[in-house]
């Protein structure tokens, strides 16, 4: 396989994280300058993000259905595109229960939460580009290892968080909505972990 058709695969997982962590920010900046009203506007600027995100996730699965050889499994390579599109697709999933919970103030914990999303988006990005390079990556191990050590930061945020929740608001509906939001905030944490998960099987059968 030439050196041209290695890379374009390592070149869409980098630019597929790269939309994960446009759609993190996104995230964050309408959580942290909250404004009710302007919900719907950054709901279309996420999706599209997201629907950027798809259109390369196609392109590489129909790179593979044409190619004779990869530079890695191919299940390998699906189940890559798969997951880091799953990770883009769970960060919108969290602005969009803001949205139809019609949410009209942000809790400050969850704040806390939002900003591991977006360190551990940005990881994994920063794991991908060196992951082209994995067999001879000397830094590769410890990306893998920060990103697994921020999801564990994610989960104590989160039980943290949901005992607050659960101790100090009386409201049921309150409790009910941000439970959810919480949830899927963790599940983006969670999401980059089977990125890197993933990652280290690959490395682990070619070494």
């Amino acid at each position: 396989m030439s050196r041209k058709q290695d890379s374009f695969y390592y070149d869409s997982f980098i630019s597929c994280a790269d939309s994960a962590c446009q759609a993190a920010h996104l995230l964050e900046e309408s959580m942290r300058n909250f404004d009710a009203e302007a919900l719907s506007a950054a709901l279309d600027k996420i999706h599209a993000v997201e629907h950027e995100a798809d259109q390369k996730k196609h392109e590489v699965l129909n790179a593979l259905v044409k190619a004779f050889i990869t530079p890695i499994e191919r299940e390998d390579i699906m189940l890559l595109s798969q997951n880091i599109d799953d990770l883009t697709d769970t960060v919108e999933d969290v602005l969009i229960r803001i949205y139809y919970n019609n949410i009209l103030e942000i809790r400050p914990d969850s704040l806390e939460l939002v900003r591991v999303v977006v360190r551990s988006c940005e990881a994994v990005r920063d794991m991908m580009k060196e992951f082209a390079d994995f067999r001879r990556s000397k830094s590769l191990h410890e990306q893998i290892i920060r990103i697994n050590s921020m999801e564990e930061e994610a989960d104590a945020l989160f039980i943290s968080s949901m005992r607050t929740l659960h101790t100090e608001c009386k409201d049921p509906m309150t409790v009910l909505v941000w439970r959810e939001i919480y949830n899927y905030l963790e599940k983006c944490a969670d999401a980059c972990e089977h990125i890197a998960d993933v990652v280290e099987s690959v490395v682990m059968k070619n070494s």
